[in-house]
């Protein structure tokens, strides 16, 4: 009863925290990369600020740079995510590689970059050495993982931005990935993206206004 409980109601919500329905049901710039998904979730949130004062603090995110706005012990090795803009981390590039964690042994990889609109990131993993790769220029193998993470900004104020993220990934193989993701990688991605929101609330409010 408590299984049923949680697949029809609680984790729908998980998934789709904060995103309208349009939102949660909509397309967006980076979903066609993963053919074949089998896990996805939108979620997003409104900031007191337009796409451009935003745009900045995402253009700088990554282990090796700004670090991720979220729980700075868990993604940033314990160093504090970047409370400013920093100029040298704006000139974000695609196919560029962003260090998931300060080292660079796992990246993201930033496959679609339109300033002040749309960051898609993107990991392909091996299992179980856990080594990054960019799936563009290679097969998969039989274990992996292969997932994007975006962020959309769209302006709904003068003063207000509506940051729309949407994670889609596919995983092999299922019969050991897809408990992990309902057990942890899904709750653990609503806790992190929650700070994240949180924390980037905190920045561009008090960032100076243009």
């Amino acid at each position: 009863m408590a299984a049923a409980v949680y697949g029809v109601f609680v984790r729908p919500r998980l998934l789709t925290w904060g995103a309208t329905r349009a939102e949660a049901a909509g397309h967006w710039p980076g979903d066609d990369l993963v053919p074949g998904y089998d896990g996805s979730s939108t979620m997003a949130t409104t900031l007191p600020a337009p796409p451009e004062e935003v745009w900045p603090w995402l253009a700088q995110m990554g282990g090796d740079r700004g670090g991720w706005y979220s729980f700075d012990r868990l993604d940033h090795a314990r160093r504090p995510s970047a409370d400013h803009i920093v100029e040298q981390w704006q000139d974000i590039k695609e196919g560029q590689r962003l260090a998931a964690l300060p080292g660079g042994a796992v990246w993201f990889t930033a496959a679609i970059v339109e300033p002040e609109r749309t960051l898609v990131l993107r990991m392909t993993v091996e299992l179980p050495s856990g080594h990054s790769f960019d799936a563009r220029f290679g097969p998969l193998s039989a274990a992996y993982t292969d997932a994007v993470w975006g962020f959309h900004l769209r302006r709904v104020t003068r003063n207000g931005t509506r940051l729309v993220v949407r994670t889609r990934g596919r995983s092999r193989p299922r019969v050991l990935t897809r408990p992990l993701d309902l057990v942890l990688w899904e709750p653990v991605h609503l806790i992190m993206q929650l700070r994240q929101f949180h924390n980037l609330r905190v920045r561009v409010r008090a960032a100076p206004q243009a």
